[in-house]
């Protein structure tokens, strides 16, 4: 079969790989129908996160259960079926309280001796545990399959980030981070009830999406500039939830500068360069709370599935380019070079 790997940075390949094969009795070999390049992808494909050359790359795809072991029960043959970005077993002690990301048996996709979901075909561990079922007339509808593919990634952790922040009914949401995370946050910040969203971003294609997902005020300042202008639009006092959504220094540090006293971040953006620079005796003294991290989009596929289906919500605008699987390299590029939000692979 063809996959995507990945060899040197900036050297993305499309290749002939060994077709993936049921190993093990929990196992399951999806078929792809859809994946995608996510933004954490670009730290691999920028050199910044270590790969072995020929490593298989990409963790978001849905697509179709074509093999699966003796001990499979959840999927059979011929469903289609979401996946996670991490596997998880569904039965160790944090999959029971719902902390998917921390299974005691779990992995990402692209591992070192694993597939990628850029790829024509999966093996799955652990099935049971770590695919959704999707109903089988969504194969054929584009946009749906768009929309459901997000619940892989980016529309779970937008959610997971959501929750961390403390959003509820009425309340003032600021997000850091114009990439398809922190749109999907303002859309799960909309649908958890809050009153005004404030979106921080200097792209105009992405904040134009913002307002369609829920966005009341767009701040396209940045550093200092930004916290100015959203505390100017909070009444000096900032926002309850923010949402940071990039993971560096800067995000952080305007995160915590825009939070009102008492409020809390929610923070999913991957930590990268220089670090955090957080002081702790800031969030000590204004009592602002921070939680995030690692999204368990597993345990949260269920609650957000009947939304997307019934269009409550949709998230597929994040997706603005498409690709077939022998495009990949192009898409790795035009993500790099902001031309493009988030690819879209079809097979």
């Amino acid at each position: 079969m063809r996959a995507t790997t990945i060899h040197a940075p900036y050297d993305m390949r499309v290749e002939d790989v060994p077709e993936p094969v049921v190993q093990l009795p929990t196992d399951a070999v999806v078929r792809v129908l859809r994946s995608c390049i996510c933004g954490s992808d670009l730290w691999a494909y920028r050199g910044e996160s270590p790969r072995e050359p020929g490593q298989r790359i990409g963790h978001e795809f849905l697509g179709i259960v074509e093999e699966t072991g003796s001990e499979v029960t959840g999927v059979k043959r011929g469903d289609l079926v979401v996946a996670p970005f991490m596997w998880s077993d569904g039965v160790c002690e944090y999959c029971r309280e719902g902390l998917t990301t921390s299974c005691e048996h779990g992995g990402i996709w692209g591992d070192v001796g694993y597939d990628g979901g850029q790829g024509e075909a999966v093996r799955t561990p652990y099935a049971d545990g770590t695919l959704v079922q999707l109903p089988k007339e969504a194969a054929s509808d584009d946009h749906l399959l768009a929309a459901l593919l997000s619940l892989s990634d980016v529309m779970g952790t937008g959610h997971h980030a959501a929750v961390g922040a403390g959003v509820h009914e009425g309340a003032t949401v600021a997000v850091v981070g114009d990439g398809a995370v922190g749109l999907c946050a303002v859309l799960a910040a909309k649908r958890l009830g809050a009153e005004r969203i404030i979106a921080l971003g200097r792209h105009r294609v992405r904040t134009d999406i913002a307002r369609r997902f829920g966005a009341t005020d767009i701040v396209t300042e940045r550093g200092d500039a930004a916290v100015e202008a959203v505390r100017e639009l909070t009444r000096g006092q900032g926002a309850h939830c923010v949402i940071e959504a990039v993971g560096t220094e800067q995000s952080m540090a305007t995160a915590v500068n825009i939070s009102r006293d008492g409020g809390a971040i929610g923070f999913v953006g991957v930590p990268h360069g220089s670090g955090t620079g957080l002081d702790l005796s800031v969030l000590f003294d204004r009592n602002i709370a921070l939680r995030g991290g690692v999204a368990p989009v597993r345990a949260y596929i269920p609650e957000l599935l009947p939304d997307v289906l019934d269009g409550t919500i949709d998230p597929s605008p994040v997706f603005d380019v498409t690709v077939g699987l022998e495009g990949v390299p192009d898409g790795y590029k035009a993500m790099d070079g902001r031309t493009a939000l988030k690819v879209l692979i079809t097979s």
